[in-house]
């Protein structure tokens, strides 16, 4: 993620968002969003101290970077945790769809697929590739498995930009190879190992 988030308007000009605030920006969505996950257990405003303290930052910075938003709060109550959500989600384009594909479905791949917390984040899974012959064709989550070797044609042509890997380390590498060729510039790897990449491609490594 870069600093060139869709600026937001002040005055009739388009802002850009520092990278630094944008990365902040995020950690503020987390905590956000788990709030709304327990909604019923908390109140529905949150205080500039507690956000702040949650995510690690002094309150002046945390007004400073929601001020990018256009977004102050109001005195004595704090800021409104459904309003506030929705205005960084659409700030940092978690309100877009972004199309998903993952690669393996062994146990992890499996679980994966029919996570739910991926959709509510914005990440739709779109398309499911394998190189087991026994699991092509068969269905996970409402999507049948295709082969690995249809992924370039498949995720050009579904809008596919996201892709995850849940392979054994052996195939990780030929996997990110695949995905990159296929169009895909953030990698989300649950493979050991380390996966060399194009540098305008991102690489998130999950050791679980």
């Amino acid at each position: 993620m870069t600093g060139q988030v869709g600026g937001t308007r002040e005055s009739g000009r388009s802002r850009t968002i520092p990278e630094a605030t944008v990365a902040r920006l995020a950690v503020y969505l987390r905590i956000l969003s788990g709030l709304g996950d327990r909604q019923g257990e908390r109140e529905s405003t949150i205080s500039s101290d507690e956000l702040a303290r949650s995510a690690g930052v002094n309150s002046a910075k945390l007004r400073k970077d929601l001020s990018f938003l256009g977004t102050y709060g109001i005195r004595g109550v704090g800021y409104d945790v459904g309003t506030l959500t929705e205005e960084i989600s659409r700030t940092l384009g978690a309100h877009r769809a972004h199309r998903v594909a993952l690669v393996g479905l062994g146990n992890l791949g499996q679980a994966l697929a029919g996570y739910p917390g991926f959709a509510g984040r914005g990440f739709v899974i779109t398309a499911l590739f394998d190189a087991d012959p026994g699991r092509i064709g068969r269905e996970v989550a409402g999507l049948r498995i295709q082969h690995i070797d249809d992924a370039i044609a498949v995720c050009r042509s579904s809008g596919v930009t996201i892709g995850v890997i849940a392979t054994p380390a052996s195939a990780a590498q030929d996997v990110a190879e695949t995905l990159v060729a296929a169009g895909v510039r953030s990698i989300l790897n649950f493979a050991p190992g380390v996966l060399t990449v194009p540098d305008d491609v991102e690489v998130r490594h999950v050791d679980l």
